[in-house]
C-alpha cells in the first residue's frame, strides 16, 4: 500500500511540475524531504536488489531502444572517455582523499566502495533538460551515450570493492581480468536476447504480444547476464541496441505501442526513484546518529566528497576536450607548412596521410565548442545507480560482523545525491540559457536542411518502387494509373482509398504496393542514417509520421468499413 502511495503522490508531484514548466526530479526530491519529517512516518522499504532488478533494466533498456547505434558510434570516444575514463577517475579520486581523511574511518577499500557509488551521474535530469531546452544534437548524443554505459563500470568497481572488503569470492579472483570478463560477456548475453526477441517478434505478428514480449527483455538480459557474473546493465543496453535497430521489420502498430509504453514506464520509475530518494533522506541521518556519536565529522566529509564530485568532472572534460584544441593551437603558431610530398615541419613531425578504416571514418572527431564542454561538464546529477549501489551494501561480511562503515557511507551517498540534484539540477537549466545554447537558435538552418533530405529520401524511395512496379497480368491501366495517383500523394482521404476486407484485385494491388512504398521509405532512412548522411533525430521524426500516417490510413478505413 504504501509503494502505492508513493507512485501516485510522485506522479501528482510530477504532474504539478509539468504545468509550472519546473523539473519534476527536483520538485519530487524535495517534497519528499519534507514529508519524511511528518510525525510518525515510515518510509517505503525495498530489498536493494529490487531497486537494481527492476529499477534500472527497464530505464536503461528504454534510452538504448531510443538512441541510434551508429550515432552511438560517431560518438564513441566522447561516450567512452566519460562513461568509463571519468567514472573510473572519479571513483579513485574519492577513494584516495576520503582514505587519506581522518575524519571517517574508512580504509581504502571501503572509500573505494564509496568512490564507486557516487561514481556514476544518472543523465535523466540533464537529458530532460536538454531537450526542453533545445541542447545541440551531439551533445544530447554523448549524454544519453555516457548514461548507457557508466553505470556497468561504477557497478562492476562497487561489486569488486565490496566482495574484497567482506571477504566474499568473486567469480574471477583477478579484479582487472574480472573486469574484462564483465564487459565482453555482458553484450554478448544482450546481443543474443535481442536477435532471439527479433526472432520470435517475426513469428508472432501481434502487436499486443509483441509488446508484452518487449517488456520482458530489460529483465531477462540483466538478470541472465548477472547469472553468469557479466555485466547485466551492458547486456540490457546491447539487447536494446539490437532490438530498437531490428524494429522496423515489426508492424507499424508494433512500433507506436513500444513507444508510448515506455515513455509512460520511464516516467513511472523516474518518479518513484526520486520520491524513494527524498522520503529516505532523514532516515538514514538517523541510522548515522545510532552509528556515530557526532554527525559533524560526517557532515565534513559528505560536503567534501560532494565538492570533489562536483569540480572533477569540469576538470577531466577540459582534459579530454580541451587539451586536443590547445596542442593543435600551439602546433600550429609553431609549425610550419609541410610540403606537399611530405617532409617534417618546424616541430619535427613527419605528416603521414595513412587512409582511415570504415569504423574509423564514421567516428566524430570534431571538437566540443567551449559553450558545449560548459555544460557537459556541469551534467552529473547522481540517481537511481548510486541510491541502488548505497542500498546493496551488504549488511554483514563473510564472518558475520556487521560490514564496517554502512552508514557512513550510505549516508555521504545520500547527501551527495541529493546534493548534485539540487546544485546542478537548479543551475543547469540557468546555464544553458545564459549560455544561449539552443539548436532552436543556432542550429534551425540545419534542422531545417536535415527534414528537407529526410522528405528528399522519402520522395525518392516512394519514387523508384513505383517506377519499378510491375502490374499483375491482366490488370485494367486506368486502376493502376489510379492506384498509383493515390499512393503517390500519399492521399488522407479514405473514400480514395479501397475496401481492406474486401479481396478484390484493386485492394490486393494497392495494399502490396503501398507496403512496399513504405518499407523501401523506411530502408531509404535507415541506410543513410548509418551511412552518416542524415541525422539520426530527423530520420527518427520522419519514421514517425510515416507510422502515424498508416496508421490514419488504418484506422479511417477500419473506422469505415
Amino acid at each position: 500500500m504504501e509503494l502505492i502511495l508513493v507512485v501516485v503522490g510522485a506522479i501528482v508531484v510530477t504532474a504539478i511540475a509539468h504545468r509550472r514548466g519546473l523539473e519534476p526530479a527536483l520538485i519530487i526530491v524535495v517534497v519528499g524531504i519534507a514529508v519524511s519529517f511528518f510525525p510518525d512516518f515510515e518510509p517505503p522499504e525495498l530489498d536493494s536488489h529490487i531497486l537494481l532488478t527492476v529499477v534500472l533494466p527497464p530505464l536503461l533498456y528504454s534510452a538504448a531502444l531510443g538512441f541510434s547505434f551508429p550515432t552511438f558510434l560517431r560518438n564513441i570516444r566522447p561516450i567512452l572517455g566519460l562513461g568509463v575514463g571519468l567514472v573510473v577517475v572519479t571513483a579513485f579520486t574519492v577513494a584516495a582523499v576520503s582514505a587519506w581523511l581522518v575524519l571517517v574511518p574508512l580504509t581504502f577499500g571501503l572509500a573505494l566502495i564509496l568512490g564507486a557509488i557516487v561514481a556514476p551521474p544518472d543523465a535523466v535530469t540533464a537529458v530532460a533538460v536538454g531537450r526542453k531546452l533545445g541542447l545541440p544534437k551531439r551533445v544530447m548524443a554523448i549524454l544519453t551515450g555516457e548514461s548507457l554505459i557508466n553505470d556497468a563500470a561504477a557497478l562492476t568497481l562497487f561489486s569488486i570493492a565490496v566482495a574484497q572488503v567482506a571477504g566474499t569470492h568473486t567469480f574471477i579472483e583477478d579484479p582487472f581480468l574480472l573486469f574484462i570478463f564483465s564487459a565482453l560477456v555482458g553484450p554478448l548475453v544482450g546481443a543474443l536476447l535481442g536477435y532471439v526477441t527479433l526472432w520470435i517478434r517475426r513469428r508472432l505478428a501481434n502487436p499486443g504480444l509483441e509488446t508484452v514480449q518487449g517488456l520482458v527483455v530489460p529483465f531477462a538480459a540483466y538478470i541472465a547476464a548477472e547469472e553468469l557474473h557479466a555485466s547485466g546493465v551492458l547486456a540490457v543496453v546491447v539487447a536494446g541496441f539490437v532490438v530498437g535497430h531490428g524494429s522496423l521489420g515489426a508492424g507499424y502498430q508494433t512500433r507506436l505501442q513500444e513507444r508510448y509504453v515506455w515513455n509512460s514506464v520511464d516516467v513511472l520509475l523516474e518518479a518513484f526513484v526520486f520520491a524513494y530518494i527524498g522520503l529516505h533522506l532523514r532516515f538514514v541521518l538517523e541510522h548515522l546518529n545510532d552509528a556515530h556519536e557526532s554527525l559533524m565529522e560526517v557532515a565534513v566529509a559528505s560536503a567534501i566528497v560532494l565538492l570533489i564530485v562536483l569540480v572533477i568532472r569540469p576538470l577531466s572534460v577540459f582534459v579530454m576536450f580541451g587539451r586536443n584544441k590547445l596542442f593543435r593551437h600551439v602546433e600550429s603558431r609553431l609549425s610550419v607548412p609541410v610540403p606537399e610530398r611530405g617532409g617534417r615541419g618546424a616541430l619535427g613531425t613527419k605528416v603521414r596521410r595513412k587512409p582511415m578504416g570504415k569504423w574509423r571514418s564514421r567516428v566524430d572527431r570534431r571538437p566540443l565548442s567551449w559553450r558545449e564542454s560548459v555544460v557537459v561538464s556541469w551534467t552529473g546529477m547522481r540517481g537511481v545507480v548510486t541510491l541502488a549501489a548505497a542500498a546493496a551494501i551488504p549488511a554483514t561480511t563473510i564472518t558475520g560482523e556487521p560490514f564496517p562503515e554502512r552508514a557512513t557511507i550510505q549516508a555521504i551517498a545520500f547527501v551527495v545525491s541529493v546534493g548534485t540534484l539540487l546544485i546542478q539540477g537548479w543551475s543547469l537549466p540557468l546555464l544553458i540559457r545564459r549560455l544561449h545554447l539552443s539548436r532552436f537558435c543556432d542550429d534551425h538552418e540545419v534542422d531545417r536542411a536535415e527534414e528537407l533530405k529526410a522528405e528528399r529520401l522519402v520522395h525518392d524511395a516512394a519514387e523508384e518502387v513505383l517506377a519499378n512496379f510491375e502490374a499483375p497480368p491482366g490488370m485494367n491501366p486506368r486502376v493502376l494509373t489510379e492506384i498509383r495517383g493515390i499512393i503517390a500523394r500519399h492521399s488522407q482521404d479514405a473514400d480514395e482509398m479501397p475496401d481492406p476486407e474486401a479481396h478484390t484485385r484493386r485492394s490486393e494491388v494497392f495494399s502490396a504496393l503501398y507496403r512496399d512504398v513504405l518499407a523501401a521509405q523506411r530502408q531509404a532512412l535507415i541506410a543513410e542514417r548509418d551511412a552518416g548522411g542524415i541525422e539520426d533525430e530527423a530520420v527518427r521524426a520522419m519514421l514517425e509520421r510515416l507510422d502515424l500516417q498508416e496508421a490514419g490510413v488504418s484506422a479511417r478505413l477500419d473506422s469505415r468499413f
